[in-house]
Formats: C-alpha cells, structure tokens, sequence
C-alpha cells in the first residue's frame, strides 16, 4: 500500500515526460557510507579483489563510479578498477578499465571521497553493474555500506580486475568503499533520493529481490514509460536525525551534504526519518528538536534548487523500547509533517501502513 501511494505522489509531482530530459548527468546508484570500526569483527583487505554488484536505477552511454574513505583511519589506494554488466552471480561481461584523473590507481585520503573519470558504456536501468576494485595494501576498518542486502564479492589473493568469476568464491552481504555510480544520460530529468533509516535501507525485505521501497517506487516510475527520474537510496539502518552513532552512521543533518547535495541531477528528496531519535537509548529527542531538525534540512534542500517531500513515521507500538511517550512525540511530529507545509509535499506512509483495526501497530498483510 505504501509503495502505491509513494509511486502515486512522486510520479505526479514529478511529471517529467520524455521530452523534458536533457543530456547530462544523474546517479544511478547511491548508497550511504558509513564506519565499520565498531564492528565486532572489522573488515579490512590486503591484496583483495572486491567485485561489488549493485542494480542500476538509470541507464546512460558512459558511468563514472564515486569512491569513499570517509571513514577510514589511514589512506587507502585502490590499485585497478574496472565495470562491467553483471550476468549472473560472480559472472560478467568484459570490464572496461576505470580511471581516476588518466591514471589507472588512485589513493584516497582518510575522510577523503574521489570520483573517476568517465568510462564508455552502455548500461540501461535495471540492469545489475559489477564494480571491481584491487586493494593492495591493508585498508584499516573499510568505509562500508553494512546492510546492503545484496551479494557482493571478495577475490581470492591478488588483483583479479575484470578476472574470471572464479577467483571470486567469497560473497558478502556489504558494499565497501562504492559510494555511487553516476550516468550520462539522455533520458532521465533528474535524481530522486530517498533519505531515511531502516525502512529506506530496506531492512526486513529479502535479499538480492531490490525489494526496498526506493526500489519499488524506481519500479513504478519506469513503469510509466518515457524518461523518470533516477530513484537513489540514502538509507542507513539505525540511523537518527540530530545524533551521530557509531554503527548506525552520522545523522542526516551531518550526512546531509555527502549523501543528498552532491547527488548528480538532484531534482527531489524524500525524506522518511525520526523514529530512532524518538528511541535512543538514554535520550528520547522531543518532537520540537527534531522539527528543528527537519526544518534545517529543508531549507537546506531547498537552496540547492531542488524539493523536499516529508513522509510521516510509521506506526511503532510493539516495537522495541516503545513507550506511550513516544507515541505521543511520534503523533506530533506527523501532524507538524502533514501540516506546516513546510514540505513541497506529504507521502503519509503513517496512513498506509497502519493496521485498520489498530491504527498505532503496522499492518501485517
């Protein structure tokens, strides 16, 4: 029901036909980075191979790939890379080699981002694109993407770039160091991106079905046929409005930059976050603080040229830490959402998802 009503609003705010497309640049794919230094088990990579999969929700004649060691300790130098179009598994077309100002390597600075140059090829929407990457020196704690919801690969020892699917028997279920993918285009008017916790993460969905909302609004943007925009996901499992956690990632105000301006095409964001500062754990945020918080990344939005749709808190009683207090701060924060019109518009995933019957409890179907 909530996919109906988000494919629904945003098509219609939208709008854009064909025609309106002009060439240039959009994200295809995006995902949050953030640190994997409290892990209990800290991935790191020496003379690895990763080959990391990710759906494409844009289609282009060349695509250039943002790599992130934002939340590094020490600098990070990647070796090769190469893209190719995945067929199945490990397994893909020929690669074409990626790279960064003319070279083959690059190195980037801990806290650092670094995007490549443009590589020719033809990649439509909905199509899965293997992005290689040689690590040959240790990493320290990898800038990751944790639930990714999606098998990816590491190599056996050694640079296997564009190498056979065979050096690639170890899947994993994270994205390291691949912060975006970008495609030139002729078609697509635009990016959409998708900023939220758990819910835009697409926790609780299977993997490898890109049965995430963002991914199910993409669905139904195409299915209208003619030129849509690009839908990206900026989604982070855990995550909060006003505080930083350290597995769960920075806040959206903090992250806000990185994950949303810098977006190629941004036209639109939706976003769909708060429900974590209401349950943080020996501080409950009250629903002015985080309304303070929305407004700030309004207008922050808004001075990039682009509009801001707010998406009202599901239903959370029976959920972990619920309280009455909460609720009663979750209520407020929803009806300051459909109200203030302070958003370019409302998705009110609330409505859709609530159990008829027990309108505070998510419906189950």
């Amino acid at each position: 029901m909530v996919l109906v009503l988000c494919g629904v609003l945003i098509a219609a705010c939208t709008g854009a036909p064909a025609s309106a497309a002009t060439p240039g640049w959009v994200d295809g794919w995006a995902a949050s980075p953030h640190s994997s230094a409290a892990e209990t088990s800290v991935p790191t990579f020496a003379d690895r191979t990763l080959r990391m999969i990710v759906r494409m929700h844009a289609g282009g004649t060349s695509v250039r790939i943002r790599l992130s060691n934002t939340f590094g300790d020490r600098p990070v130098r990647f070796g090769r890379a190469a893209v190719a179009l995945r067929t199945v598994g490990p397994a893909t077309n020929p690669a074409k080699a990626v790279k960064f100002a003319g070279r083959p390597d690059a190195t980037v600075a801990a806290g650092a981002e670094i995007s490549s140059d443009p590589v020719g090829l033809t990649v439509n929407a909905g199509q899965d694109l293997a992005v290689d990457l040689y690590v040959p020196a240790p990493t320290g704690p990898a800038t990751w993407h944790r639930s990714a919801l999606q098998t990816s690969y590491v190599s056996t020892a050694g640079d296997h770039v564009g190498g056979e699917a065979s050096a690639f028997a170890t899947g994993t279920g994270h994205w390291f160091f691949l912060d975006a993918v970008s495609v030139k285009t002729a078609s697509a008017p635009g990016t959409i991106v998708a900023l939220g916790d758990s819910i835009t993460d697409g926790s609780g969905s299977p993997s490898n079905a890109n049965q995430r909302w963002p991914d199910v609004l993409h669905d139904r943007l195409a299915a209208r046929g003619g030129g849509f925009e690009s839908v990206v996901d900026e989604g982070i499992a855990g995550n909060r409005v006003l505080s930083d956690d350290p597995r769960n990632g920075v806040s959206a105000l903090n992250r806000l930059t990185r994950d949303v301006l810098v977006r190629r095409g941004l036209k639109h964001v939706i976003l769909l976050e708060g429900v974590n500062d209401l349950r943080t754990v020996g501080h409950t945020f009250p629903a002015e603080d985080i309304i303070a918080g929305y407004e700030k990344i309004i207008d922050r939005v808004h001075a990039k040229k682009a509009k801001i749709y707010g998406a009202t808190l599901t239903p959370i009683e029976g959920s972990g830490r619920y309280t009455p207090a909460m609720e009663a701060e979750r209520q407020k924060l929803n009806t300051w959402i459909r109200t203030s019109r302070k958003f370019d518009g409302v998705i009110d995933f609330d409505l859709a998802t609530r159990d008829p019957a027990d309108p505070l409890r998510f419906r189950v179907e």
